[in-house]
């Protein structure tokens, strides 16, 4: 831990004691910091406007979703409550994921957005008001990520184009009028902590007022939740007819995200996802 980010600790909580480095993901650095009082917290540096990682966390706790606490925020520096657990899904912690889930989208807005931009990672999200669900997932997720990331060079303008024809059409393929439901938008097992047997705290998130069925294909792709936990989310939310339809829409979006993140290797799934779905 460098200088500057422990003497932002120490002017905040005291003297301390010891330090461990966490993983920080792709934003940052992150440490574990033990003060000479006994407390411990979790210490975050980035290169992205922290204060929005913040407020996104007030925002969910606020709403009953378990997340860390804030405890100082800068433009560069987050101060959060350690939670001790690790990242093993079983299915006893995808039943409690999927219990969590469905109360957190039980909160819902008058449209789809939020009351700011948020990030995903290291990318912006734009998140105007806006009270049709397909304009919203269109120009401001799918349409917005294939503009930078073709603008980034990691996108092609042919696969730029398909995704356009998609965009067109999702008044139609996206039809089944969705509530906006409160999201935490980046759900997946390093980004929970869990004691085995629930959810402990929901970490990094990245979310607006949303289809839900959005943050169950999340779930879905990174293998974070299988059939406990859709079991139990339709138990507790039901599922429209459909659902299973538009997942490779949905999919589409951590696609790009990934693929801006970390380049080509997401192309190939972008083309096969679009092929299935006839673009």
């Amino acid at each position: 831990m460098d200088d500057r980010l422990r003497d932002a600790v120490e002017s905040w909580g005291g003297a301390v004691a010891d330090t461990t480095e966490l993983d920080g993901g792709e934003v940052g650095s992150v440490h574990r910091v033990d003060l000479a009082d006994g407390r411990r917290v979790v210490a975050k540096t980035a290169d992205t406007d922290l204060r929005i990682e913040a407020r996104m966390l007030r925002h969910l706790a606020e709403r009953g979703l378990a997340v860390p606490e804030v405890y100082h925020a800068t433009e560069d520096i987050l101060l959060l409550a350690f939670v001790d657990g690790g990242s093993a899904i079983t299915p006893s912690v995808e039943r409690d994921l999927a219990d969590r889930l469905a109360a957190l989208h039980g909160h819902e807005a008058p449209a789809f957005g939020f009351p700011f931009d948020t990030l995903t990672g290291k990318l912006d999200l734009p998140n105007p008001r806006t009270p049709d669900w397909p304009t919203f997932f269109g120009e401001h997720r799918l349409a917005y990520m294939a503009e930078h990331a073709a603008a980034e060079g990691v996108l092609p303008a042919a696969d730029r184009e398909r995704i356009d024809a998609l965009v067109a059409e999702l008044p139609t393929l996206l039809d089944h009028d969705p509530e906006p439901s409160l999201i935490h938008g980046d759900v997946w097992a390093e980004n929970l902590i869990t004691d085995g047997e629930t959810v402990r705290a929901f970490l990094d998130p990245a979310c607006y007022y949303a289809d839900p069925e959005v943050e169950l294909a999340y779930v879905a792709w990174t293998g974070t939740g299988g059939d406990a936990f859709r079991e139990r989310y339709r138990e507790r939310a039901g599922l429209p007819e459909g659902v299973a339809d538009r997942r490779p829409i949905y999919r589409l979006l951590p696609l790009l995200v990934h693929l801006r993140h970390f380049g080509e290797a997401y192309l190939d799934p972008i083309r096969e996802t679009l092929t299935g779905l006839g673009y």
